[in-house]
């Protein structure tokens, strides 16, 4: 059956995840609705990570299969655009081979996590505001504990389908640009809700209301209490997905015009 692999940017401010559930707006259920309008024929359509209400996506991979192949692939990417919200945009749709699978193929991925360390008029769907004053010396320091094999499960929800709450965090980065913190979690996959609980604990960490040899014992432990700490989904967004050996992008500000309110006083 002919084979796309898509490339998705989504706002997931208005859906309750991206993936498809009864009854629910979600992004996968609006990519359905508009590739099957584009194609005229049944579709089947997986993504590479189910990211929560409210969750944001730089790069979003999807495989999508139809009987039906009248389109190139540019015109394919701009036929379900035009069926589309304007809060999701496929970025493009180039052919993949007939057992491409965008979650079982993938090699890793990345999220970005923004917090602003000053109240944004124009950022705040896209930003968690701080209000407190964050120690980053000391946010860095408990980071140094997540890269390497964990067993997360403190830092995650329980999922009937999930297998192991083991999981390899490849990195763990911070980088500022102004008032903005940015957070790079990278790995092979993630749990339910793990990087906003690590966020969340993270910026406990910042306050001083968690030190960092006891965020590190949360890390080493695997077990613990830190659905409280939970970071809004607001700042979270699915920076990239890697398939085979490609190498995850630079880190920069998720929104245009992150930049600019980074460069203001």
């Amino acid at each position: 059956m002919p084979t796309w692999k898509l490339r998705v940017e989504y706002e997931g401010t208005r859906y309750r995840g991206w993936q498809e559930q009864p009854g629910e707006r979600t992004v996968a259920g609006e990519l359905r609705r508009a590739a099957e309008d584009a194609l005229q024929a049944e579709v089947d359509l997986g993504g590479a990570g189910r990211t929560d209400a409210g969750v944001h996506a730089l790069a979003q991979f999807a495989h999508l299969r139809s009987k039906n192949k009248h389109r190139s692939p540019s015109g394919l990417a701009a036929a379900i655009n035009a069926g589309l919200p304007a809060d999701i945009h496929v970025l493009a749709a180039d052919p993949a081979p007939d057992r491409f699978h965008a979650r079982h193929d993938a090699t890793g991925r990345s999220y970005l996590y923004q917090v602003s360390r000053r109240r944004a008029a124009f950022l705040k769907p896209f930003v968690w505001w701080v209000r407190d004053p964050l120690d980053l010396a000391a946010m860095r320091a408990a980071a140094t504990a997540l890269p390497g094999m964990h067993d997360f499960a403190a830092f995650s929800e329980p999922d009937p389908g999930q297998k192991s709450t083991k999981v390899e965090l490849l990195e763990a980065r911070f980088e500022e640009h102004g008032d903005l913190l940015l957070l790079r979690l990278a790995a092979s996959h993630f749990l339910w809700k793990m990087v906003r609980r690590i966020t969340g604990a993270l910026v406990r960490v910042g306050t001083g209301e968690l030190r960092p040899a006891a965020f590190r014992a949360l890390v080493e432990s695997g077990s613990g209490t830190v659905a409280e700490w939970t970071a809004p989904p607001s700042g979270l967004f699915l920076e990239s997905v890697l398939y085979g050996s490609g190498k995850f992008p630079p880190m920069r500000p998720a929104i245009a015009g992150g930049e600019g309110f980074a460069d203001r006083p």
